[in-house]
């Protein structure tokens, strides 16, 4: 055995409150032959494990564990994820005080025994009445850039950003819902690697680097959505983005007949964007083929299978490695523009955060300023206003509508229950008379566990489709 494994298990045995601790974690390593090494908040069991000769496994290996008791360790985390496949590396996030930090991340030699970990041990019961959730856990390399003028192309978007960062292979960006010729205001930055990412991250802090002399939002992008290959080849549901406002649902339907009459069975359109639903998966995946890119009522669009809502509650992973369930299946498929959007956002510090996210709006100034005796106060309605007065999303979608000379935002409140029964809430926001005068849905993909989030949060994701 290694000296420095045998001084950090017996290091490490101490820290977690006794020898019979470290004694355990000492028998691990004899039986197993992989390593114990400790370093900045984590513990690694392996990386590479033993005789393993080659690079590390790629992408989609690793799986992230949360809801571990706080006094479990590797002597029986390891044998529980060992049944489904090879470890190849388990990192313990760990605590000053010898304590788990709650989660880990487990990484397989292959993506099948991973997806495998994720079916078997998701909601395992690992100790009387504690159950344990797994999800795939997949290095970002996607930057969200906000604020970006509506004027620029992808291409002046590309060569602005390869200026200051490096690693970059691709720019996303998606066309205004009103105006193809802008885009959303904001864009997607592809790194090489997650390293490169974060590096570009730190070079794109906002007032250090100002494209077209305007200060831009970086953020990490959310995760897209990860759904397995065997329940991709059942999906007979095609996305389709990039479709004008007044294109009806009749008219998507005859376009996507026209190649094979009466294969689709319903399509549901909302907003900009409309999902397809066919009546067998061969001409689902036939259509998708030919209708990509294709012009329907002067707009390109963009065809790709939709990618479904576990029924289950799925585990997503947060920043700071806690896990909450999300929301149910709701709507029957996810708003992809929830993969496609980041929150805008103002800075840090004026932002009020929901679920990591930064609320929608320009900078509010959130100081308070003393009333003088003589000072004359004048009654005012909120919608002779600018929208730098409101930090509220509510308030922001409401004066929108008002603007807008629309009906006034109604809001649908809904609920779920957590699998440790917590009451889990999310709203629905209707507004009628949109463009066209059909009603328009939308709702976020995010439980909150207050309704005053909830309706927030709603407003927010409201606004950003609007």
């Amino acid at each position: 055995m290694h000296e420095e494994n045998k001084g950090a298990a017996d290091g490490c045995g101490k820290i977690r409150s006794g020898a019979q601790n470290g004694a355990a974690l000492l028998a691990l390593m004899e039986k197993t032959g992989y390593s114990i090494v400790q370093q900045n908040g984590q513990r690694k069991f392996g990386g590479p494990p033993p005789g393993w000769k080659g690079p590390p496994p790629p992408r989609g290996c690793e799986v992230f564990v949360g809801k571990i008791p706080r006094d479990m360790y590797e002597d029986e985390l390891v044998p529980v994820f060992e049944r489904v496949g090879k470890i190849y590396e388990l990192r313990l996030m760990m605590e000053f005080s010898g304590e788990n930090r709650g989660y880990a991340f487990v990484m397989y030699t292959t993506k099948e025994e991973a997806q495998l970990a994720i079916k078997i041990l998701n909601n395992y019961e690992i100790r009387p009445g504690k159950f344990i959730g797994v999800c795939v856990s997949l290095d970002n390399c996607r930057l969200f850039i906000g604020a970006i003028p509506k004027d620029k192309k992808k291409e002046e978007i590309l060569n602005e950003i390869k200026k200051v960062t490096e690693g970059v292979v691709d720019v996303i960006v998606y066309p205004n819902a009103t105006d193809k010729t802008k885009n959303r205001g904001f864009a997607f930055v592809e790194y090489e690697s997650h390293r490169a990412a974060a590096m570009a991250r730190r070079r794109l802090i906002p007032g250090t680097f100002q494209p077209w002399g305007h200060t831009i939002q970086v953020d990490w992008a959310d995760p897209e959505k990860v759904v397995d290959e065997e329940t991709m080849q059942r999906v007979k549901v095609l996305y389709v983005r990039n479709l004008m406002i007044s294109t009806t649902e009749d008219k998507i339907k005859a376009e996507f007949n026209k190649f094979k009459p009466g294969v689709v069975e319903r399509v549901k359109k909302l907003r900009d964007y409309a999902f397809v639903h066919f009546f067998h998966r061969e001409d689902a995946v036939a259509a998708m083929s030919i209708m990509n890119g294709k012009c329907i009522d002067g707009a390109s669009i963009e065809v790709t299978l939709a990618k479904p809502v576990n029924k289950e509650s799925s585990w997503k992973q947060h920043f700071n490695g806690q896990i909450s369930p999300s929301s149910e299946n709701l709507l029957g498929f996810p708003n992809k523009e929830d993969d496609d959007q980041k929150s805008l956002g103002k800075p840090a510090s004026h932002a009020v955060r929901l679920n990591g996210q930064h609320s929608p709006g320009p900078e509010v100034e959130r100081s308070t300023y003393p009333i003088f005796p003589g000072i004359k106060l004048t009654p005012i309605s909120m919608y002779s206003l600018k929208l730098s007065h409101f930090s509220s999303a509510v308030m922001h979608l409401d004066y929108f509508c008002h603007k807008n000379s629309w009906a006034p935002p109604e809001y649908c409140l809904y609920s779920t229950t957590s699998q440790d029964g917590k009451i889990l809430l999310v709203y629905k926001v209707l507004i009628s008379s949109i463009a066209d005068d059909s009603q328009s849905y939308f709702m976020p993909e995010k439980l909150c566990t207050t309704v005053e989030d909830a309706k927030e949060l709603a407003a927010q994701f409201t606004l950003l489709h609007l």
